[in-house]
């Protein structure tokens, strides 16, 4: 039975820092953008050309 008592109190402990942490990554401003993050696949990468590199390709004549 002494087991029980000791598995509830480390529980209660572990669930205490969760929560400690939880809090602390609120106030810090962790989930503040909740649009951006699932919509970041959609947005299209900036191609950059260099000039250079199209002068020097081969051409077939």
């Amino acid at each position: 039975m002494n087991i029980i008592y000791l598995l509830i109190l480390a529980s209660l402990f572990i669930a205490l820092i969760f929560i400690v942490l939880f809090i602390k990554s609120v106030k810090n401003g962790q989930y503040d953008d909740l649009y951006t993050p699932s919509v970041r696949m959609l947005f299209d990468d900036e191609i950059v050309k260099d000039e250079d590199s199209a002068e020097k390709k081969p051409t077939n004549i």
